[in-house]
């Protein structure tokens, strides 16, 4: 018999930060998986790309172009998901931005930047998602930390700092949301070659040090970020919560 703890179909996935990266590939997989994705990001133009890349497989699909920072988009995310798709299943916590400089010279306006998408704009897209979840006694709810979620990472501060909040928030909605049936987990990454990373991967001296430090020595792919987004957005993972799946060659194992 085949195992099919894994499959998604008939689904509903909301993606956020699916231009590029991460969230693109994370979006393709649960995609190929079964599931029907809203597509989220603040470029129409990338956000149809992705939507291209993911009508190769049978997934429905719908593209709201917006930013997470903006709380009032929120609600239109839920209501047109639900307008759409009838449920929401699946939350990916994806979109993120990365500045790159001595933490000295962090500015107010890159520090309530990164804090508005990072940490406030998942954190309260979540409320909003896990309260049509709390309805159905069901869900899903995966944020994409970062390595940096536990290490503190030189030229890279204020995204550490929000990090490292998002997996305080992931600890604290999955205690708190448990008892309603859902579900929220990590995914932890670590110098994955995105356009998001850019900044820090033109440095070479910090691209040597990184594949150093990684025992696979080596950086990862978007792509393989997507196992174990399937994994726990799935009923394969129905007894983890509060987790953090560190995909990261090792490099927080050292």
């Amino acid at each position: 018999m085949q195992f099919e703890g894994f499959d998604l179909q008939g689904k509903t996935a909301i993606v956020t930060g699916v231009g590029t990266g991460i969230g693109k590939a994370v979006a393709f997989g649960l995609a190929q998986a079964g599931a029907n994705i809203v597509l989220i990001g603040r470029r129409l133009d990338k956000l149809k790309e992705t939507e291209k890349d993911i009508s190769a497989t049978d997934s429905r699909t719908l593209v709201l172009s917006g930013d997470v920072a903006d709380l009032s988009f929120h609600a239109r995310v839920v209501s047109e998901t639900l307008n759409r798709f009838e449920k929401i299943d699946i939350l990916i916590n994806n979109a993120a931005v990365l500045y790159k400089g001595p933490i000295e010279e962090t500015t107010e306006d890159i520090w309530d930047t990164t804090m508005n998408i990072n940490l406030k704009g998942n954190f309260f897209l979540a409320i909003a998602v896990g309260r049509e979840m709390m309805k159905r006694k069901k869900g899903k709810i995966i944020n994409i930390l970062s390595n940096c979620s536990f290490v503190a990472e030189h030229g890279i501060g204020a995204y550490c700092v929000s990090k490292g909040g998002l997996l305080m928030i992931t600890r604290c909605l999955a205690t708190e949301w448990g008892p309603h049936g859902i579900q929220v987990n990590g995914i932890g990454p670590a110098f994955v070659r995105t356009p998001m990373n850019d900044p820090v991967l033109a440095d070479p001296h910090f691209v040597e040090w990184s594949i150093n430090r990684i025992p696979l020595h080596r950086m990862g792919g978007p792509d393989e970020m997507a196992g174990a987004a399937i994994f726990l957005a799935s009923d394969a993972s129905s007894f983890v919560n509060g987790a953090v799946i560190m995909v990261d060659g090792g490099f927080t194992a050292c």
